[in-house]
């Protein structure tokens, strides 16, 4: 498995010659298939096609219900998806779910040679993971040293952790050979090859963000949970899941509402926090699921401001949960902090007429996006 974190903020706008000149990004998620083409022309990135499709009616299951399907379902639907949307091209980049992976940091000695690095996250690591290490692909990345402020240096307040300049932090990502044998199965039945894997948060970084060198959250709303990275100079400085998406709260309407999960999945959409006239409890149950998952993301930022004595400069919104209606609003009142929602096809050229379209669905294809970003560079 290739290193996913080289050039995870590489500068989109300046594409290297040599490099692919068409590239496909596909994620696989737990509800949908979503491909990515762009091409390079003229130095820039040009968005040529897209296409999603749903995975429950492969599983004869409603749109938008989180599946768990065979090698062979998922080929079939990965098939039908590129012929629907005009991919032609015989190789892609796969996103492997994080939930096939263990992302965490360790702290090494700081004089550690480059020849010794490989075999001490190796043995550290062992401790962090649950299975044994030879059921795993090891990657690891050096996290750049924030320099110390002038206040920092000059402070003998014991609330202030003082840096500790003979230590490396490392970001170390263990993924599961099982799910990587898994996506060779699919790819290879989908008669496809893999340029690369890459963990479905880098490629969604490299989607959502340009230059951001404070702390940012971002917080990528998935059918199946809803995933928090606090990014800092380009790199995930922490990780958290919270085993809470978008199709628990369209369960949570259909059962409360005693309508089927397709009508609740809609309504959902339709209306969101700004509420239903007809349905007056519509509100209540999405904000249930919400303010679940903004107190554990409120945790996961006070942990994050105790740890590292930084506090969040803003927080991006992706994946496709942050369309829903009134969440910005709702959020802006519990963060207290810039929001946004990430707008990936911003970074490709694409016709003045599909602006709006794709600035709406753009948070749903940063995956997919964001891999084929990388392959072209």
């Amino acid at each position: 498995m290739s290193n996913p974190f080289k050039n995870v903020l590489a500068n989109i706008g300046n594409l290297a010659g040599g490099a692919e000149s068409t590239a496909v990004g596909i994620d696989i998620g737990s509800s949908a298939i979503k491909v990515v083409e762009i091409k390079k022309k003229g130095g820039r990135a040009i968005l040529e096609t897209y296409g999603a499709i749903a995975l429950g009616p492969y599983a004869d299951l409603d749109a938008g219900r989180v599946t768990n399907l065979s090698v062979e379902k998922t080929s079939e639907a990965l098939t039908e998806v590129l012929k629907q949307s005009g991919v032609t091209v015989a190789s892609g980049a796969f996103s492997i779910p994080v939930q096939s992976s263990l992302i965490f940091t360790i702290e090494l000695p700081a004089q550690l040679k480059e020849g010794e690095m490989a075999s001490i996250v190796s043995t550290e690591a062992r401790k962090y993971i649950p299975v044994p290490i030879t059921e795993v692909s090891l990657d690891y990345f050096i996290l750049p040293q924030k320099e110390p402020s002038f206040e920092e240096m000059n402070a003998n307040d014991p609330k202030i952790p003082q840096k500790n300049l003979d230590k490396t932090s490392i970001l170390v990502v263990a993924t599961q050979n099982d799910a990587i044998s898994k996506y060779r199965s699919i790819i290879s039945l989908s008669s496809l090859s893999a340029s690369f894997f890459e963990i479905e948060i880098f490629s969604s970084i490299r989607a959502n963000f340009e230059h951001e060198l404070s702390p940012v959250l971002l917080v990528d709303f998935g059918a199946s949970r809803t995933k928090l990275s606090i990014v800092e100079f380009g790199m995930v400085k922490s990780y958290h899941t919270v085993d809470r998406g978008g199709a628990d709260i369209s369960d949570a309407i259909s059962r409360s509402l005693s309508i089927p999960f397709s009508e609740a999945e809609k309504m959902k959409k339709e209306f969101g926090l700004f509420g239903n006239p007809t349905e007056k409890s519509l509100v209540d149950i999405i904000k249930i699921h919400i303010d679940y998952i903004f107190s554990e993301t409120n945790n996961v930022l006070l942990g994050y401001e105790k740890r590292y004595n930084r506090t969040i400069s803003k927080v991006i919104f992706t994946g496709g949960g942050a369309l829903l209606k009134g969440l910005t609003e709702m959020a802006a009142s519990s963060f207290r902090v810039e929001i946004e929602v990430g707008h990936p096809f911003s970074k490709v050229n694409a016709p003045e007429f599909l602006d709006k379209v794709l600035l709406t669905m753009g948070p749903e294809f940063a995956v997919s996006l964001g891999l084929a970003l990388r392959k072209l560079q």
